[in-house]
């Protein structure tokens, strides 16, 4: 039987004198890289169940996202994979016994998404739960007895039946449907479900472990900006009466209740101008006004635990490192538990014994499972996903802190070109992070449309800056870009430039820019306003256009609460000279704009305008990929393995081949070799 194995010709270099590197990473490595999402603690701490993703190998399996599966690992780093590639997994839970694992999968014999269990001791999953659409999300009863389960409510029979006549119509952000609570019980002879009456839509249950209560998080609508913007969190007793309510500003992260019941930590924002929910706070059992317990934190919390009825474990990210810390109910005792400057942890999970299950990447590897016991020292690494890795030469990475022009330190992950003539310059491509409430850590930064270790082995160096309004280091210097979008933040990218030039590292006229969302907008904004700055830009589902943004975009109270503060009629000129497409007639770098068709949150006409206003400007070579199904970034095998390969011929023909008029549109994707 043959199998096709994928290698893309067209990565010789063009440039004849341009030797191939053998070692590093590469793209079909970046493509089948496996790695862990999701860890949680078995309640007894002698087991970690964890979720691996695992890649669809393009050209040999049938195409789709990647396969989700469910694994158990022990303290000694034996592991088992429970379910594989029949189901993709998702929400993994222990139940309450620790006997068995639930989760969220869509199995033989399920219409929609259900819950299932699957014994500890191997053997069959079985459905706990079914409901008329998929179930979302969910969360026992201390006893085990019973789950609230999340459920979208179900077309009423009288739309369904106009639907199928061909009355097919939406009416957009009108016809909305709630996502409802219901109660299902899990005992021999259990009642038929019952639906908890709320007002609103409801995106995430958590019930307490005193069992007379949930917590619920609703949002006015099920649109996109009420769910990211204005989410409030309830508390519900069994039978939906509201007890109170917990008055927080803005976005919502991560919330988890004391083992008592007594106290509620959620992850929240300083005020409702705060760009990405990082500050850690408590509330009681009724509700009310959280207080934030690190008040002065210059970083993010975005994970959060309880190792006792009046201790918070927290995984707090500071700059490019991040630390598990600590703290007092009441805002005291603080010590970090792993302290920044290793592994970049996320996934946290404590067991009742104290030990504390862990997802860590790192420059030398990506997400993996980690354990750190009670009184232990350090984290044990439990999992290798990727044994093949330790075969691979990969680029060494630094962090690099520089003063952008008006003084302010920024900081950046820089990997080296893997092989280097003595001190001869090389060409740089700038990656610029999303959000831009987001940043880059110092771990594993290689991925599809980022393939920086790949990249490095080709000989080039790959920056990763986290700009002003980036994350990690506090609120202030989250909103710096507030009301001025493109300035200073995007200033910030050639000050890094400049500074990678002034060490001997970059060839000036050899860098180019790439990044998704964001990182397109900055992308697009390289090629035009900067475009003196950068010989190549790949843009990918990015902005081009304020105004038009503003208006088919579905998060446009986000924009303007977080990032903009004044609506378009009152500032035209603002939004004007915050679009690259204003700039389009300076163009004179190569272009690749990539989009996903389907996109809602950057919708692909901002891509289209782009492309046709370069066009027609006519000063520099333009291309437009469209990935049809895609939305917000690719998902697929296939239009993932397009992107890479599109991503890096870009970048090889235009900083160190030849050049000049576009390489062909098309992509050779046939097979190198064949093996029996």
């Amino acid at each position: 039987m043959i199998r096709w194995l994928f290698l893309v010709a067209v990565f010789v270099l063009v440039s004849a004198g341009q030797p191939v590197l053998a070692a590093g990473m590469s793209l079909e490595q970046i493509a089948k890289t496996q790695f862990v999402t999701d860890a949680q603690a078995s309640p007894d701490g002698s087991r970690i169940a964890y979720v691996l993703s695992v890649p669809r190998q393009p050209g040999v399996d049938a195409d789709g996202p990647n396969r989700t599966e469910l694994h158990v690992v022990d303290a000694n780093g034996d592991s088992r994979r429970f379910v594989g590639e029949a189901a993709s997994v998702a929400s993994v839970r222990w139940h309450p016994d620790g006997d068995g694992i639930a989760f969220i999968g869509k199995r033989e014999g399920d219409e929609h998404r259900s819950l299932h269990l699957i014994p500890l001791d191997g053997g069959e999953p079985r459905r706990l739960a079914k409901a008329a659409a998929d179930i979302r999300a969910y969360s026992f009863a201390p006893d085990g007895r019973e789950v609230a389960v999340l459920v979208q409510a179900p077309e009423s029979a009288d739309a369904r039946a106009l639907r199928e006549k061909g009355f097919s119509q939406k009416i957009f952000e009108e016809d909305w449907r709630p996502v409802e609570v219901w109660i299902h019980g899990l005992g021999d002879d259990p009642a038929e479900p019952r639906r908890l009456e709320l007002e609103g839509s409801v995106q995430g249950v958590h019930w307490s472990p005193g069992g007379d209560r949930l917590a619920v998080a609703i949002a006015p609508r099920q649109v996109v900006d009420d769910t990211l913007m204005f989410v409030r969190v309830h508390m519900v007793a069994r039978d939906g009466r509201v007890l109170g309510e917990v008055d927080t500003p803005g976005k919502l992260g991560n919330m988890a209740w004391a083992p008592d019941g007594r106290h509620l930590a959620l992850v929240a924002t300083e005020d409702v101008h705060d760009p990405r929910e990082g500050r850690l706070t408590v509330v009681g059992r009724d509700g009310g006004t959280p207080r934030n317990l690190l008040p002065d934190l210059e970083g993010h919390v975005w994970h959060v635990d309880w190792s006792g009825n009046d201790r918070i474990v927290f995984i707090s990210y500071e700059g490019v490192e991040a630390r598990v810390g600590e703290i007092g109910v009441d805002g005291g005792s603080q010590r970090d538990l792993v302290a920044a400057g290793g592994p970049i942890w996320s996934g946290l999970s404590v067991a009742r014994s104290g030990d504390i299950a862990l997802v860590a990447n790192a420059p030398g590897h990506p997400g993996e499972v980690f354990r750190l016991a009670r009184g232990q020292g350090e984290p044990q690494r439990l999992t290798d996903s990727n044994p093949w890795l330790a075969d691979v030469e990969l680029a060494r990475q630094e962090v690099v802190r520089y003063a952008a022009r008006d003084g302010l330190e920024i900081e950046g992950i820089l990997y080296h070109p893997l092989q280097r003539a003595g001190n001869a310059r090389v060409p740089l491509i700038l990656a610029v992070h999303g959000g831009p409430e987001a940043h880059y850590s110092n771990g594993w930064l290689t991925s599809y449309n980022l393939p920086a270790q790949h990249a490095a082995s080709r000989g080039f160096a790959v920056f990763y800056p986290n700009y002003r309004a980036s994350t990690g280091r506090g609120v202030e210097f989250s909103q710096l870009n507030h009301g001025r979008p493109a300035k200073e933040e995007f200033d910030d990218l050639v000050d890094g430039v400049d500074h990678l030039i002034e060490t001997g590292l970059v060839d000036g006229d050899r860098v180019g820019i790439t990044g998704g969302s964001y990182g397109g907008y900055a992308s697009a904004w390289g090629a035009t306003y900067y475009s003196e700055r950068f010989a190549a830009a790949v843009m990918n589902v990015g902005l081009s256009d304020k105004i038009g943004m503003m208006g088919t975009t579905d998060i446009p109270q986000e924009l303007y609460l977080v990032h903009y503060l004044t609506w378009p009629w009152e500032d035209w000129t603002m939004y004007t000279e915050a679009s690259p497409i204003y700039y389009a007639n300076r163009s004179r770098t190569p272009t690749l704009i990539l989009h996903g068709e389907a996109d809602t949150r950057v919708d692909v006409t901002q891509s289209k305008t782009m492309y046709r206003f370069l066009k027609l400007a006519g000063q520099a070579p333009v291309r437009l990929v469209l990935y049809p199904g895609e939305g917000h970034g690719n998902v697929r095998a296939a239009s993932r393995w397009d992107y890479s390969l599109r991503l890096m011929r870009w970048m090889e023909h235009y900083l160190v081949g030849e050049g000049g008029d576009m390489p062909p549109y098309e992509i050779d994707y046939r097979l190198q070799s064949a093996e029996d």
